[in-house]
């Protein structure tokens, strides 16, 4: 009998080309069936407060209120190299500006309002849905935006300055990638099928990466406003040899993201990162 497993992951680019060999059929595991569900990143963060799901992407920041249910996949991961989430305004142009001031962020769990709440001081934020923070900004609502997603590429073409990029700062200061996004999976599962979800989805990732003709325009399917080059761009920004296993480096940045947030009491604990 067929073993039904839920993923969750979200109706973004990267995403979608991450899971492109097992949401078509190409790469398959043996005694598993997967159903994929579809949902933005605050929706899944949720749902893995609640263990609703076998395997799901996360915000890093929200796996630190979920250790207790999921382990960490060594695949699957979002990592900036040198970029990340970016802080953009059209009246602007540095932190001390704002201070004062009001920023538009992305939800409070994703690891962006984090980075947000570690790096600055005396400057406010309010979470609004990513996808409306740009129009937000322009119409005057908000004196800045922090950018998830394509907006962090597109910034520009819409007449917005960068006041600061999370990911060109991490890089800066640690000389490490920055955790973003997480794959995970739940502990109930046990070890042996975590292990065999794990390499089923680094397979799905190789698979996308050897036949891009094809997991590209899959990919570009769910791509907010922009066009093919920009869309593989983004795609390959996020969708990288540290996606297909984080490896040390990986693994010493989200504990250093880990600390810092549980030294400012952004997090309830330093959570434990057994990996699979």
């Amino acid at each position: 009998m067929e073993r039904i497993i839920r993923v969750g992951h979200s109706p973004d680019p990267d995403d979608a080309f991450m899971f492109y060999g097992l949401s078509s059929g190409k790469v398959k595991l043996e005694g598993i069936t997967i159903q994929h569900h579809l949902e933005d990143i605050q929706t899944l963060n949720e749902r893995a407060f609640r263990g609703e799901l076998e395997v799901t992407a996360i915000s890093a920041h929200a796996y630190a209120f979920v250790a207790d249910k999921y382990w960490v996949m060594k695949t699957g991961a979002s990592m900036g190299e040198g970029y990340g989430p970016v802080i953009v305004s059209k009246n602007y142009r540095s932190l001390d500006e704002l201070k004062g001031k009001t920023v538009a962020t992305p939800g409070a769990l994703t690891t962006a309002t984090l980075l947000f709440k570690i790096f600055t001081e005396d400057i406010q934020q309010v979470d609004i849905p990513f996808d409306q923070i740009m129009e937000r900004v322009s119409s005057g609502e908000f004196d800045a935006g922090l950018l998830i997603h394509e907006g962090q590429i597109t910034y520009q073409e819409q007449g917005f300055a960068k006041i600061l990029d999370f990911g060109e700062l991490w890089e800066r200061l640690y000389g490490l990638p920055l955790p973003l996004g997480l794959d995970v999976v739940r502990k109930d599962l046990g070890e042996d099928l975590a292990r065999k979800l794990s390499q089923g989805l680094r397979q799905s990732i190789h698979y996308g990466y050897t036949h891009q003709s094809d997991a590209i325009p899959y990919a570009l399917q769910y791509g907010r406003g922009i066009d093919e080059k920009l869309g593989e761009r983004f795609v390959k920004m996020y969708v990288s040899e540290l996606t297909i296993d984080m490896g040390e480096n990986g693994q010493k940045a989200l504990q250093l993201l880990y600390r810092l947030a549980e030294e400012r009491g952004l997090i309830p604990t330093l959570p434990s990162l057994d990996m699979f």
